[in-house]
C-alpha cells in the first residue's frame, strides 16, 4: 500500500474527521468563553469588588525604575520580571466555566441516548437442545 493511500485512509476514517471538528469547535467555543469571561463576568466582578481590574492584579519581582508607568502591560514591555496573579485567576474562571459547561452538554447528551435493548438471549446449539430432549426422555 502506497504512503499516500494508507495517509488518505487515515484522513478519511471517522475518527479522524470527528477530532478534527471537535478541535475547531472547542477553539470557536474557547473564544466565546473567553469574551463571556473577559467581557461580562469579569467586569460585574471588579465592580462587586470596587472597581478591582484582574488584569492588573500583579507583584513585581524586581525593583521598579522611577517613571515607570505601573501597568502589567508596561512592566512586561520594559523587561520587569512580574507575578501576574490576575491573568491566572481570569484565566482559572474561564476553565471553570468551559468545565462546567462540557458537563452540562456531556449530561445532557447522556440523557439523550437511549438505553440499549438488551438483546435476546442466543438460542441453544443443536446439540444442546438434543441432549435436553435425551436427559428429558430418561426421566420419564
Amino acid at each position: 500500500m502506497s504512503f499516500m493511500t494508507e495517509f488518505k485512509e487515515f484522513a478519511v476514517k471517522g475518527n479522524a474527521m470527528d477530532l478534527a471538528v471537535g478541535v475547531i469547535i472547542g477553539a470557536a467555543f474557547g473564544k466565546i468563553v473567553d469574551s463571556i469571561v473577559n467581557d461580562l463576568i469579569m467586569p460585574i466582578v471588579g465592580a462587586i469588588f470596587g472597581g478591582l481590574d484582574f488584569s492588573n492584579l500583579f507583584i513585581t519581582l524586581a525593583e521598579v525604575p522611577e517613571g515607570t508607568v505601573m501597568t502589567l502591560a508596561e512592566l512586561k514591555k520594559a523587561g520587569i520580571p512580574t507575578f501576574a496573579y490576575g491573568n491566572f485567576i481570569t484565566i482559572l474562571l474561564n476553565f471553570i466555566i468551559l468545565a462546567f459547561i462540557i458537563f452540562m452538554m456531556v449530561r445532557q447528551i447522556n440523557k439523550l441516548k437511549k438505553e440499549a435493548p438488551a438483546a435476546p438471549p442466543a438460542a441453544p446449539p443443536e446439540d444442546v437442545l438434543l441432549l435436553r430432549e435425551i436427559r428429558d426422555s430418561l426421566k420419564k
